[in-house]
């Protein structure tokens, strides 16, 4: 069995308060800022993990990102996969979620053959929840989301738990398929002195645009369907009014204040 996982290096929420947006582009600038996996996204890769050792087979991550963030792909090795694949290109650059599904789903098939694809439900510094489904699209093969629990049933089919609004509903499925897990699914592993050594000699390949079968118009900032038409910032402002009275005086003052707002 053969288990791609997709990550992404997102900025570390440690240092947020420096992100800043281009005026031109709209999009983030992500230079001299740290990555880290996206939380999710570790989740997958944990039950992908957890799914090898059950079943045996191959974790593969992938990634598309800059050169610079290798380091990410490192921790994704040290935590167990076996081996990684950075699709990286200049020609790549501001792609939306539409280009980057396009992106991971053409490195996935260049690997020539899958069972499952994991990627975490969302992104922590985008949030859109649609790569995983615009993946499954481009592989032609089914997608589900809120996934808090895979386990294999007979006849080579996987019965999926997925969250939804009152509960949850299990699903049983055949690979291949698309699944994009929620932090209940698990809680990511430790990462060993041990394992970041052995991670230095697994294989980190690096793919571009000649890799790969880009035959649609949508990656990159320029071709990508969905564009930011516009960004600012809100102004605030601020009040303050003194109440000259007693207490009890101005106790009556504010709840009659909140009443008159509909708080009370």
């Amino acid at each position: 069995m053969r288990i791609v996982v997709c990550i992404k290096p997102v900025p570390d929420p440690k240092h947020w308060g420096k992100l800043r947006l281009d005026d031109e582009t709209r999009t983030l600038v992500r230079e001299g800022i740290p990555s880290t996996i996206n939380p999710l996204d570790k989740n997958a890769l944990e039950e992908a993990l957890r799914l090898r050792e059950r079943h045996g087979g191959e974790v593969v991550v992938q990634s598309m990102a800059p050169p610079d963030t290798m380091p990410v792909l490192k921790e994704a090795l040290a935590m167990g996969a076996d081996r990684a694949v950075l699709l990286s290109d200049r020609a790549f650059a501001g792609s939306d979620t539409l280009g980057t599904a396009h992106v991971l789903a053409e490195g996935i098939r260049a690997l020539g053959g899958f069972d499952l694809v994991l990627c975490g439900n969302e992104t922590i510094d985008g949030g859109t929840a649609q790569v995983s489904a615009q993946i499954a699209e481009f592989l032609d093969v089914p997608n589900l989301m809120h996934v808090q629990g895979v386990e294999a049933a007979p006849d080579s089919f996987f019965r999926v738990r997925c969250q939804i609004e009152q509960g949850y509903r299990v699903v049983e499925i055949q690979p291949p398929m698309v699944l994009a897990v929620v932090k209940e699914i698990n809680v990511p592993r430790y990462v060993t002195m041990m394992n970041i050594l052995a991670a230095e000699d697994k294989e980190i390949v690096t793919w571009s645009t000649r890799d790969l079968c880009l035959a649609e118009a949508c990656v990159g900032l320029a071709d990508s369907p969905t564009q930011m038409a516009d960004l600012f910032l809100p102004e605030r402002g601020r009040k303050a009014e003194m109440l000259d009275q007693d207490a009890d005086a101005q106790a009556a003052e504010l709840a009659a204040r909140l009443h008159r707002l509909g708080f009370c």
